[in-house]
């Protein structure tokens, strides 16, 4: 709806190239790698540490596949202006629900994309943006982003991970519990950093990072890193997730020493999108499945589609998954008008509000979408062996990944109030909005301010806000 008639033709082939590559070979190669998970080895047969992740052969061709079709790539195809960053959310789209979650490396791969061409500065950090994004499958490289630690998940202010001076080279010492690209090439990692501030504490820094080197000797071929084992977690089971220790890893800062976590954000802008987009792609196939069967079980003597309290429940799931959508879509508008230096001022503090927001909305109605498609299937929906089941379980990860429910309704509501988003919602220069709606929300926040109690009520507020915007958003005719 927001393609001019040349682009939508480019970027129309494209999608219909890669929809049909979505139900055909990305699927397989999706199915093979989720009968197959990873399978982290860590000595070879003569008892030296390898660390070694084995995947399977299907999970380096969905990484070739994001390469060719350039699905980190087209975002940065600056000649397209902010329609680059639409056709790379659709091709995203697409890519997910049959990617058996590359699409979380690849989230991150284009996350660090946008840090290095903003703020890398040296040789080896100006050659990992090209290596980000290229489409050519020997060039490519994906990213990880090594936040967790054991002391706090989102409070990165806890991070006990140091660099330390040895010689001219930086080094890294400590763990991170929780890295969902131990496969990838190159990191992106908070650590303190050497120097000590005037509080006599280290200040969080972001460091740079190649996954591996030449191997010597005995070494397992990683860069100053262990892999103590890999995740055994709910979901997602076929990305391979671990937990390091750095004893020694070699890193570069990223820009000047300091500013670590002002400078993540910039790849957090990007990853809480790809959040956003996998949970709508995710719930849609869901939808898809569910549709197709309603399509062909019999019960009660009609098809379940014909059953009104069936076909009722399904149009309300449907309407979610379009609000959802619209409003996915909208803000990835906003985020290719700001990349491009295109958009607004008001377009620009209403994609900063709006960026918490929208992964906080759709990583919620996505659960809520699976369990009901779960409920459709009936005992079927409950078996592992059928994949619906697996879309369940995996749909948890959007609420947990890039930022819990609270942790992004708080940035939401400190977004609001340093972008003015009460001045913002009332010019009507970005969203055509309902004045009494506008009014009443406005009422309600003042309200809670004036009652301290704003903090207390951050979810719900935020909540009332998507739906607010996702009020005014309709398909176009």
């Amino acid at each position: 709806m927001r393609l001019p008639a040349d682009e939508f033709l480019k970027t129309g082939a494209h999608m219909e190239h890669c929809a049909n590559l979505s139900l055909g070979p990305w699927w397989t190669w999706a199915e093979e790698v989720e009968h197959s998970p990873p399978e982290h080895i860590p000595f070879d047969s003569f008892g030296r540490r390898c660390d070694v992740i084995r995947t399977h052969g299907s999970w380096d061709q969905l990484k070739r596949a994001a390469a060719v079709e350039g699905i980190v790539a087209t975002a940065y195809d600056r000649s397209r202006g902010a329609f680059a960053r639409l056709h790379q959310m659709g091709l995203l789209f697409l890519f997910h629900p049959s990617s058996s979650f590359f699409s979380c490396p690849l989230a991150m791969t284009d996350g660090a994309a946008k840090v290095m061409e903003l703020l890398g500065t040296t040789p080896r950090q100006k050659q990992a943006f090209k290596n980000l994004t290229s489409r050519d499958p020997q060039m490519f490289w994906t990213s990880g982003q090594w936040m967790t630690e054991k002391t706090g998940g989102s409070d990165v202010s806890l991070s006990r991970t140091e660099a330390n001076w040895e010689g001219t080279e930086l080094r890294l010492t400590g763990e991170k519990w929780f890295t969902s690209a131990i496969t990838a090439d190159m990191a992106l990692m908070l650590a303190r950093g050497p120097a000590v501030d005037e509080s006599g504490h280290r200040e969080l820094c972001l460091f740079y990072g190649e996954i591996r080197e030449p191997a010597v000797g005995l070494a397992s071929g990683l860069n100053g890193l262990t892999v103590k084992r890999l995740k055994n977690k709910l979901g997602t089971r076929a990305l391979p997730t671990a937990e390091l220790s750095l004893e020694g890893m070699r890193v570069e800062s990223v820009g000047e020493l300091g500013q670590g976590v002002k400078k993540i954000s910039t790849l957090l802008n990007i990853t809480r999108m790809y959040n956003s987009v996998c949970a709508i792609s995710h719930m849609k196939r869901a939808l898809d499945w569910l549709e197709g069967y309603a399509e062909v079980r019999t019960v009660f003597g009609k098809k379940l589609k014909e059953q009104p309290l069936f076909r009722r429940n399904f149009e309300q799931l449907q309407k979610v998954y379009t609000d959802c959508f619209l409003l996915t879509f909208e803000t990835s508008y906003l985020l290719g008008r700001d990349e491009c230096g295109e958009a607004t001022d008001e377009e620009r503090r209403f994609l900063r509000i709006l960026t918490p927001i929208v992964k906080l909305y759709t990583a919620k109605r996505c659960v809520q979408v699976c369990s009901e498609v779960v409920e459709g299937f009936g005992g079927l929906g409950y078996i592992e062996d059928f994949p619906v089941a697996r879309f369940y379980r995996d749909a948890q990860v959007f609420s947990i990944w890039e930022g819990t429910t609270s942790v992004l309704a708080l940035d939401f509501l400190r977004a609001f109030q340093k972008e003015n988003g009460g001045e913002l919602l009332r010019s009507q220069k970005v969203f055509s909005l309902p004045s009494s709606g506008v009014q009443n929300f406005l009422q309600e926040m003042a309200t809670l301010s004036a009652n301290d109690g704003l903090a207390e009520e951050a979810v719900n507020l935020a909540f009332e806000f998507a739906s607010l915007i996702t009020g005014s958003l309709v398909l176009p005719a």
